[in-house]
């Protein structure tokens, strides 16, 4: 099941919707897979190719089960299409939901370590989807060790795991997620909520209750 995370005049909302998605056929990987980056703003993670023929931005929050969902369902397919140069995904994490903790604004900073490390987009694809994974909605999140370990285990490079291990400091979460939270707005003022997928060649929100979404998407190249 999927649950929408929804800020709506400073109220959080939560709508139940259900989506499923099966990949078949196998990819062959480019040898030369494009690098992960931060964007120019500082804000957001690109993760593949920035020439790439389909460019889309991900807004999402560490504590959305619904994102997590989005993970789960589009996260390899997503790492398919970008390890074929097809998909840059620029992930621009909010952290609304901490409203008595730091556990999104934890894992947006880990992300932040990892992407300044300059990892194959691959690598940080997997460690998007094991954070998504291993998110504790309302919790204290994993620890900083756990992150680090789920980094190393998806093949972040050392530098950005030993920043991730410290706890250190990659980004400034407040403005991180105030920007970005002014960029969902402007996608929809009534109404913002994660996961939002934004297609940035087209300029609209795509409507991810469409399980052939992302390969609809893919097949306008």
């Amino acid at each position: 099941m999927r649950i929408w995370m929804t800020l709506v005049a400073a109220t959080l909302l939560l709508v139940t919707v259900g989506c499923t998605r099966e990949i078949t056929g196998t990819a062959r990987l480019d040898p030369n897979q494009p690098r992960t980056a931060i964007t120019d703003d500082g804000y957001g993670i690109r993760v593949g190719d920035p020439e790439a023929a389909v460019q889309i931005e991900v807004f999402t929050e560490p504590q959305c089960p619904h994102c997590a969902t989005l993970q789960t369902d589009y996260g390899r397919e997503m790492a398919s299409y970008v390890s074929l140069g097809q998909l840059a995904v620029t992930y621009r994490p909010v952290t609304f939901l901490d409203q008595d903790g730091d556990h999104s604004a934890r894992v947006s900073n880990a992300m932040f370590a990892a992407a300044d490390a300059a990892p194959r987009a691959v690598a940080f694809q997997a460690f998007v989807e094991e954070l998504w994974a291993h998110q504790q909605p309302g919790g204290r999140g994993p620890s900083d060790v756990e992150m680090a370990d789920m980094a190393q285990q998806s093949g972040i490079p050392a530098p950005g795991v030993e920043v991730i291990s410290r706890g250190g400091e990659a980004v400034d979460t407040g403005d991180m997620s105030d920007l970005n939270i002014e960029l969902l707005a402007q996608l929809n003022s009534y109404q913002v909520a994660t996961p939002t997928v934004y297609d940035l060649n087209n300029n609209e929100v795509l409507d991810i209750y469409d399980e052939n979404w992302l390969s609809k998407l893919i097949s306008t190249i």
